[in-house]
Order: C-alpha cells, then structure tokens, then sequence
C-alpha cells in the first residue's frame, strides 16, 4: 500500500485547491464581482457560461467529496482496500487516482 502520510499530505493539498476553486465558481454563478448583463443578448451569453460555471461546480464538489471520502478511509485504516471485493487496490492505480474506491477490476465490471 501507498506511503500514507505521503497519501494524506497531498489529498491535503488537493482538498485545499479544490476548496479554493470552488469558492472561486461560487463567486462567478453569483456575480460577486460583475453585475448581471442588463442586455438581452449579453444576459444569454452570460447564462450560458453560467451553466457552464455551474457544470464544473458540480464536477468539483464530487471530486471534493471523493478526496475527503480517502482521507476519511485513511484515518479509519482502510485506505487502498476496494470496496466492492476487499483487495488491495494497487499503489499504481492510487497514484493515479488517489481517491479511487475500486481495484481496477472491480472498476472495470461496475462501468
């Protein structure tokens, strides 16, 4: 299984940016520093990327929960343990992907 403190250390690291992004989109789809577009054409524009906006808020929260789903696991001792058959999830996998719940195989039946 992967070193950890090393694992913990950088789930650390992307819960923090990924916390900081999404303070960032929820400042955009509320248009704290730009007032909304009082042109009809503007305002559709506008719209537009505000879904958008929303789309990768979405995208960020799931990924946010995932990392503190791995820290969680981490603190509890079943870090790198699938959750579907109870195998060790290779440490390659998690470098990739460190919050992953699934070995490759079970990942691979699931999809």
């Amino acid at each position: 299984m992967a070193d950890t403190d090393t694992v913990r250390d950088s789930l650390m690291e992307k819960r923090a940016d990924l916390v900081t992004r999404l303070d960032k989109i929820t400042s955009d789809v509320r248009h704290e520093n730009q007032p909304v577009e009082s042109d009809f054409a503007e305002l559709a524009v506008q719209r537009e990327n505000d879904q958008v906006i929303d789309a990768l808020g979405e995208a960020t929260r799931q990924e946010l929960t995932q990392v503190n789903r791995a820290l969680a696991s981490i603190e509890n001792g079943e870090y790198g343990c699938c959750s579907d058959c109870g195998r060790e999830i290779h440490v390659e996998r998690l470098k990739v992907l460190p919050y992953s719940t699934k070995c490759l195989q079970c990942a691979s039946r699931s999809e």
